[in-house]
């Protein structure tokens, strides 16, 4: 391999940008869990109660924080991060440090651009798959409601729909809470094949 200074410099920056590209990658499975929270935040009525927590740098109320450390306490739990770091060492297969000819090795932007698309797809994808069930319930009691206030307006039903959703958000979302693991369990595998090139 060349050891020259623009030869060094040029691999140093194409292993960066590939870092940086597959760190962002696996970001996108915390990203999914985190903004399924955050659908549920907002649909519940508890984004009045959001706070930035700097540990670990998430910004939102009650179940967007409490889904992104439920799914960085699963990653670890079922040992999804040693998928993550095999993953990322078979990368090197699909961008090597030095090419055949003793070039550094290539970085196709045409095709991370395609891996990228269809990652934040996928992300958008799980985060309606993972709370829209509970949003198409909270819309429901929403409209419930709106109907109870209509026939009876001496009712105050709109008084009575905070303590109803929240019930309801608490309700669904613990079992949510317990279909998590099998969603970051199948986030991490397409995590994966994206940093690997098999997606």
């Amino acid at each position: 391999a060349s050891l020259d200074t623009g030869g060094f410099v040029v691999a140093l920056v194409t292993q960066l940008v590939v870092g940086l590209a597959l760190g962002f990658l696996v970001s996108l499975v915390f990203a999914a869990v985190q903004s399924a929270g955050a659908l549920i935040d907002l649909f519940g009525g508890f984004t009045l109660a959001a706070a930035f927590d700097p540990q670990s740098q998430v910004q939102g109320a009650q179940f967007t924080r409490l889904f992104q450390m439920t799914a960085l306490a699963l990653l670890f739990a079922s040992g999804g991060y040693q998928l993550i770091v095999a993953g990322l060492v078979r990368s090197f297969d699909a961008v090597p440090l030095v090419g055949a000819d003793g070039t550094p090795g290539g970085f196709a932007l045409g095709g991370f651009s395609g891996v990228l698309v269809h990652a934040l797809t996928q992300m958008f994808l799980s985060t309606l798959q993972i709370a829209g069930p509970l949003v198409v319930v909270l819309f429901l009691a929403d409209v419930g409601l709106g109907l109870l206030t209509r026939v009876a307006p001496a009712l105050n039903a709109f008084q009575m729909g905070f303590p109803i959703k929240i019930g309801l958000t608490v309700l669904f979302a613990g079992a949510l809470v317990m279909a998590l693991p099998s969603v970051v369990s199948s986030l991490t595998g397409d995590a994966v094949q994206a940093i690997t090139g098999r997606g």
